[in-house]
């Protein structure tokens, strides 16, 4: 069954579940089982000995530790300890009350996470997470639901590192096109510049980001998110209740602010956090680069994860001394510390089983499937962007993973293209970039989706199905985009188009849900 169309059942059968039952759990449970059955032809003691050995490569494999996935599960958990201690401090609450002062709509808190998931763009993990912990205090004082504060993380992290050439993704792509350049002997410009050329072809990413500040100034509520914006509105509800013991990185009123919170108790760890981290990314950056070390070398060869790790640490053992000097009275301390762990074990566990599914995946040979439904295709010249862009699309819903479809499908494309037609590369390898980040945004197994929910506190399924159909109206505009690009070979009219076309649909939205429930 590995290579074949039955690869694409597991995947399929997790992504069905989540949409009917909502339990994440389950549903990546059931594609794990499914998946593991059909790589041991329905042996049940193989396939339980599969799992096993997936679950533990989690942590060692081939003779080591997997440092990588145990630093980024111990960040997690360090971070839901040091906000458990600036909550417990009553620095959000001070926070909270500074910001009512100065930011006095809901259109202005809106836009603080917008702006800084933009500002921070070096790494997609560290944006999700950090842009929570700043905005989550702003948000929530304006009654902006959890769910609509994730889609704000989500919808500015991947986009906007995928375009920038100062970031672990952007390295990581310049890197793989220089490859694919000396691959198809293409000497017509380097790697960098290729990148650069390729950014105004990314639709899909302009057109998420236009959506995203529509947001903010219509009322652009779809779906499931209109619910959830009313809630917060009407109710002050900024979590579905039925829901709010299964959200990770929420505290849910396990103890009591302190009375005598400061401002500085919630900036200081914030900002030994990103400080920490960035500087640990460009020491680690700079100790694996080769003899010749320039900023670009430092961000592909960065180790993210520890430094992550790093900031962290340095960020509760700064929140704990705020907390020490604080007076009496107070929570204990060891109480705050398990509840932080608590708050984000849900996010942990999600973690784990999008990696497990993640591996079954890979063994049953999905991606290699889709691949090669793309080599055997018949394809027109004209279609060829668009088909890339649906394809990367599935490839990076059904595994989750926008790196992994880089690293297939850029190449494929790539050898595609130029095969072809040389100036198509560039417009090949930018639709492959724009799928991988649009399935990204709608699968509930991505790390930047997941880690997105825990940025904000939001139910991880309520986030990625109040997404959804924001991402599709993106996909559904940069389509008609890379359509109009393979007819007519015009870049500027199809971007253009594709950003009209959101706009359209935007304001259609607008006016069809014009009756005002309170926002401003």
């Amino acid at each position: 069954m590995e290579g074949t169309i039955y690869s694409l059942i597991p995947p399929l059968l997790m992504l069905g579940l989540v949409i009917v039952t909502r339990k994440v759990i389950l549903s990546l449970a059931a594609g794990i089982l499914v998946g593991a059955f059909m790589l041991t032809q329905l042996n049940i003691v193989e396939g339980i000995q599969l799992i096993w050995s997936v679950f533990a490569t989690i942590f060692y494999s081939e003779g080591a530790l997997n440092t990588g996935n145990i630093y980024l599960l111990a960040f997690l958990l360090l971070l839901g300890i040091a906000t458990a201690f600036m909550t417990a401090s009553g620095s959000s609450r001070a926070f909270g009350k500074w910001a009512v002062n100065r930011i006095k709509t809901r259109k202005g808190a809106k836009l603080v996470p917008v702006l800084l998931g933009i500002i921070i763009f070096i790494d997609d993990y560290f944006n999700a997470l950090a842009v929570g912990q700043v905005a989550r205090p702003v948000t929530d004082r304006h009654k902006i639901s959890r769910a609509k504060l994730a889609y704000y993380i989500d919808s500015t992290s991947a986009p906007v590192t995928v375009i920038s050439p100062i970031s672990s993704w952007g390295a990581y792509i310049i890197g793989t096109i220089g490859s694919i350049l000396a691959a198809n002997e293409i000497a017509n410009y380097q790697a960098f510049e290729a990148f650069v050329r390729m950014i105004p072809y990314n639709f899909y990413v302009f057109a998420a980001l236009l959506l995203v500040f529509l947001t903010v100034f219509m009322k652009v509520d779809i779906g499931p998110m209109r619910k959830h914006e009313r809630r917060a509105v009407q109710t002050g509800e900024l979590i579905d209740p039925e829901r709010k013991d299964d959200v990770p990185g929420d505290l849910n009123d396990e103890f009591s602010e302190h009375n005598h919170g400061k401002m500085s108790h919630l900036i200081w760890p914030i900002a030994v956090l990103i400080v920490g981290t960035v500087t640990s990314m460009m020491i680690t950056g700079i100790r694996n680069s080769p003899a010749s070390v320039d900023l670009l070398s430092i961000f592909a060869n960065t180790n993210v994860n520890i430094s992550l790790f790093i900031g962290g640490l340095l960020s509760v053992i700064l929140a704990l001394f705020l907390y020490i000097k604080q007076p009496e009275p107070k929570s204990g301390m060891n109480h705050v510390f398990v509840e932080g762990i608590k708050a984000m074990l849900p996010a942990v566990y999600i973690l784990l089983f999008a990696w497990m599914i993640g591996d079954i995946i890979n063994q049953l040979g999905t991606g290699e499937y889709l691949v090669s439904f793309v080599n055997q295709a018949s394809i027109s010249v004209s279609l060829l962007p668009f088909l890339i862009f649906i394809v990367a699309g599935f490839m990076a819903l059904a595994t989750g993973t926008s790196w992994g479809t880089f690293g297939i499908m850029l190449p494929i494309a790539g050898q595609i293209a130029a095969g072809i037609d040389v100036s198509l590369v560039i417009p090949a390898l930018s639709a492959v970039l724009a799928g991988s980040v649009f399935g990204d945004h709608c699968s509930p197994i991505s790390d930047t989706t997941i880690l997105s929910s825990t940025g904000a506190g939001s139910n991880h399924i309520d986030h990625v199905l109040t997404q959804l159909p924001y991402a599709f109206i993106a996909a559904l505009a940069a389509g008609v985009g890379y359509l109009l690009l393979g007819y007519t070979g015009q870049l500027i009219w199809a971007f253009i188009i594709t950003l009209i076309i959101t706009a359209v649909l935007a304001a259609i939205v607008h006016f069809a849900l014009s009756k005002d429930y309170g926002t401003r």
